[in-house]
């Protein structure tokens, strides 16, 4: 798989979107989540089974495109 995103230079995890895979992932993320928040605002329930696995999938996703991989890095030197 290509990567997506650029690694964080502090911590463990993903930075900013490197391509346009990542940034139309990243997009549909939030929109879906946005979306999730407007329409079921009555409903904690129906909002964390839509956003659960969402942010589940979308972690995946970053890990799997993340130049480099997910690991613990201190800034410059790695």
């Amino acid at each position: 798989m290509a990567d997506w995103f650029a690694p964080k230079r502090y911590g463990l995890g993903s930075g900013k979107p490197i391509s346009w895979q990542g940034w139309a992932v990243s997009i549909i993320y939030m929109l879906l989540v946005l979306a999730a928040c407007l329409v079921l605002q009555q409903s904690l329930l129906a909002f964390l089974a839509i956003f659960v696995p969402a942010t589940l999938a979308f972690l995946i996703i970053c890990a799997r495109t993340t130049r480099g991989g997910w690991q613990w890095r201190w800034g410059k030197d790695d």
